[in-house]
């Protein structure tokens, strides 16, 4: 019986453990399509929307395929990929400044001060908009430790 209790505890310490722990995330969110779903990420700042990429039409950085919905702007990127990815790996933004990394919907996206901001819905989008300025702090704030698996909760 003392057997049985010691590695009921043990077991149980073992999960409390493991849990407390965040795991590191994918620098990039990608899926099966690529990086921002398949969608091209010049497009963002060129045409002002989301534009399906061409898997002709790719590259890899940072761990993700990355497609592209003209030659000019798969140059583009490839010249400055920094200027062009989304922020926080292309994780939904608003999520991140609330300390968690939720997938994201391509149309549901904000451009500002030169950057690509993702989120998982029109929904959410309209609440990131509300206060764009707080939530890109506490973004910025949160993504580091997030990125890195380390993140806990405040």
């Amino acid at each position: 019986m003392r057997i049985f209790t010691f590695f009921k505890t043990s077991l149980l310490t073992s999960f409390i453990l493991l849990s407390s722990h965040a795991l590191a995330i994918d620098p990039i969110f990608s899926t099966k399509a690529g990086a921002i779903r398949g969608y091209d990420p010049v497009a963002y700042f060129t045409v002002h929307k989301a534009v399906k990429g061409q898997k002709n039409l790719s590259t890899e950085w940072q761990g993700a395929t990355w497609h592209f919905s003209s030659q000019a702007n798969l140059d583009a990127f490839k010249a400055e990929p920094e200027k062009y990815a989304p922020q926080y790996g292309g994780y939904c933004a608003y999520g991140v400044s609330q300390g968690y990394t939720p997938e994201i919907d391509p149309h549901a996206f904000h451009v500002q001060d030169g950057k690509l901001y993702l989120n998982l819905s029109k929904g959410v989008l309209k609440r990131w908009r509300e206060d764009i300025p707080t939530y890109v702090h506490d973004a910025d704030k949160n993504w580091p430790a997030l990125k890195a698996g380390t993140y806990v909760e405040q």
